[in-house]
């Protein structure tokens, strides 16, 4: 399946990427105290997120999911289980395809589906995050540009 991409790469997805842009989405959440009206609308969007989560699971495979009342912890461990769903996958028949006369999909199909969903959760929370913290945009797009060697050694010297 072309359009599907690999296991390794929606492991590092879900792993590493994901739970990174969570954590700083989440950083201002908990100085919020619960009596202003964008408390409520930042935790539907956690809730939301939390279901998307356990559905990618389930999609992978069905286990049972673990509750909790504080939702970064519980999205922190969601995303450990799916790592963790992730990584249970074999990759060579993960993406295989039956014939098409059997009209069955792969099994590649759903959980892709699953994850662009997860994904589409967390960028929703951004703009409520945003009202919060007006600098979470920087700290989302930090670490992207990396210069090795910023300014050349030649440059230093005097000119003439």
């Amino acid at each position: 399946m072309r359009h599907v991409p690999e296991v390794d790469w929606m492991i590092r997805k879900v792993d590493t990427e994901l739970r990174k842009r969570f954590e700083k989405l989440t950083s201002g959440y908990s100085e919020l105290p619960a009596a202003d009206p964008r408390h409520g609308a930042i935790e539907a969007g956690l809730r939301s997120l939390c279901r998307a989560i356990e559905r990618l699971i389930d999609s992978i495979k069905a286990s049972r999911h673990n509750g909790g009342n504080d939702l970064p912890s519980r999205v922190n461990n969601l995303l450990t289980q799916a790592a963790a769903s992730l990584r249970s996958l074999e990759s060579t028949p993960f993406g295989r395809r039956h014939p098409f006369h059997l009209f069955d999909r792969s099994k590649a199909e759903p959980v892709y589906a699953a994850l662009l969903t997860v994904m589409s959760h967390v960028d929703r929370l951004v703009p409520l995050v945003r009202a919060v913290d007006p600098n979470v945009d920087e700290r989302l797009l930090e670490g992207l540009v990396v210069l090795q060697n910023p300014i050349d050694d030649r440059m230093l010297r005097p000119i003439a």
